[in-house]
Order: C-alpha cells, then structure tokens, then sequence
C-alpha cells in the first residue's frame, strides 16, 4: 500500500492515517472501528470503540459492561478526523458490519467477515460501491461452495434423531458466537425440542434473543436436567477435549464447520459427522461482493489471500494479499 493509502497496516493493524482510527486493532489503541463481536477482532485495552448497534450486546459481554462504546445504526455517517465513516451491513454474525471511508471524493471498504448466506439471525449483506476494497479471503478457493443452510439442518436434525432412537446423544461442535445461534434459528423448521448448551454458548445466546432473534429453547448443561441421553448438545469446539465432554459419554461427536468441505479435515480431527457451515463467503461469494463493488483495486486478507489475489489479477484487477496477525475462523 502506498504511503497515501486511506488504510494501510501498521504494528497495531489495519490503520487510517487521515481519521487517526484502527480497524479491529490487535493491540489497544486510542479509537477502534470494530466490524464485530469475535474475539480475533474485538481487544479488549482500547480507549473508545466505534461499532454497529447490533453489536452492543456482544461486545458489553465479551469486553465487559462498561466498555467505553459508540454504537452507530447501520448507514450513519460520522466523522472521524478528517474522513467520514460509516457501517454497512455485513452478513456475518450479529452486529457485524463492514466500514466504509471516505475522504476527497475517494472510497475504502474494509469488509471485515462475511457472508452472502441468508441466515435469519443477522441482517444480510449489502453490497457497498467504492474505489477500493479489503476483503476477507478465509475460503478463498474454488473448492469452497456452500450447501443451503436449511440442508445442513435438515441433515443435523436427522443425525441427531436418529441418535436419540438409539439412546444415544449427540455433542455437535459449532463455534459459540454466530454458528450455535444459527443452528438455533435454522433448526426451528424441524422442531421445537430444547438443544442443550455449553455455558460459554448460552451466554450469547441470551444476547440474541434480547435483540429479538428467534432461537429454539435452550438449557444450558448442568441446569436441572442431569440425563442427556438421546439429546443435542452444542459446544465450542475448544470444549470437546475438556474434562466437560465427557459426562456425555460414548457420544456421536460432529462438527459444523466450512472447513468440513474437505472430508479429510474431519478424518484428520476424529470426528463422527461433518456438516459443512460457514459465516463467511464462499468462492463465489467473494467473487460476486468483490464484483458489485465496483473496485478496481482489492486487497485480500485473512485465509487463502494469495491465491484470491492471484485469480483477481487474471481478471484484470489491481489486486495484492495483504498479511494481517489472525487467519480464518476464529475458534469463539
């Protein structure tokens, strides 16, 4: 990136010299633009941070209570410095929003995650125009296309059943902030049974539902219920090798993940089912945001960036990978 650039990297992150911010900054910082909730975008440590309403939640409980926070709704524009932002919709979890900057006429859109899927626990994507763009690259690669989110819970639900008529229950891995809330939400069109949960997932859960999403009902292990025989149990995947486990027994043990695309990567981390479920775009999802916004220049960041930028120089963009502290999905 030039030394005009509106964002370039600096030791602390993605930085916009004009506006004096940091965009989900790896180290504290004197202000933060936060494109969501996750823990490898959200740092604790930084004076003030600006996000997306939607987020609010989240972030009080990841940051904690008294996070020095300025929520924006969705397409207001403020003033940072000497640029004007504001934050668009991103698709990805709760909250989450892409950042657009503007100065002289010229336009940056760092796109933080996201994806094109249509979940019902989030507000949808929506294409920003601009001259330049920084997007994500975590499935960056044509090999990576996406089933319809109703399959995958079609498919877990039958797993699951099937499980319970043996007395048998399952323990699925899903991360607990987006993915668990999503099954929750997409499950509902095959029941209405409670889903067990793990403590640190049922805290954010409870975050969605008080910004009125809809979830099947939960209860969070070790509450009352003490016989978890033929029940679904969601859990960070973190937990799965945890003293916690194995109270469950001789369990079927699944993973919804976009990194279950590749059977292998099941194979390779023993367990029983993949379901392939992703928050972030897909191989034709990155190509088709990077299309619709219009930019000529794109850098890619996170995952398989250098085989994006490849593919986009071929096709006539200005297009670079840029190097940046966290890649692919973060296990939260």
């Amino acid at each position: 990136m030039s030394r005009r650039a509106l964002v370039r990297i600096s030791p602390e992150g993605l930085y916009c010299p004009l506006g004096d911010f940091w965009i989900d900054p790896w180290k504290p910082v004197p202000t933060a633009v936060l494109t969501h909730a996750h823990s490898d975008h959200a740092r604790s440590g930084s004076a003030i941070y600006h996000a997306a309403q939607g987020s609010r939640l989240l972030l009080q409980k990841r940051l904690g209570a008294a996070v020095p926070l300025v929520v924006h709704a969705y397409g207001e524009t403020f003033d940072l410095g000497e640029v004007r932002v504001s934050l668009h919709p991103a698709g990805h979890i709760l909250g989450s929003a892409q950042v657009r900057i503007e100065s002289e006429g010229e336009v940056w859109v760092v796109t933080g995650d996201y994806k094109r899927q249509q979940d019902g626990t989030c507000k949808a994507f929506e294409p920003v125009s601009c001259d330049v763009l920084i997007t994500e690259a975590t499935f960056g690669l044509p090999i990576y296309q996406w089933p319809e989110t109703s399959d995958v819970a079609a498919d877990i639900f039958h797993w699951w059943q099937s499980n319970r008529a043996l007395g048998r229950n399952v323990l699925l891995a899903c991360y607990a902030l987006g993915k668990a809330q999503r099954l929750l939400h997409a499950l509902q069109e095959w029941t209405d049974q409670p889903v067990l949960t793990h403590g640190a997932t049922e805290i954010l859960v409870e975050a969605y539902r008080e910004e009125g999403v809809s979830l099947l009902p939960t209860i969070r292990v070790g509450e009352g219920k003490k016989n978890y025989q033929g029940e679904l149990i969601l859990a960070p995947p973190s937990a799965l090798s945890s003293p916690w486990a194995k109270k469950f027994g001789d369990a079927e043990v699944g993973f919804a993940s976009g990194w279950m695309q590749i059977r292998g990567n099941r194979r390779r981390r023993g367990y029983d089912r993949g379901f392939v479920l992703s928050d972030h775009a897909d191989w034709d999802g990155l190509l088709r945001s990077i299309r619709e916004s219009g930019a000529r220049t794109v850098y890619a960041t996170h995952g398989y960036s250098h085989e994006l930028a490849r593919h986009l120089r071929d096709l006539g963009y200005d297009a670079e990978p840029l190097s940046t502290l966290f890649e692919g999905e973060a296990d939260t």
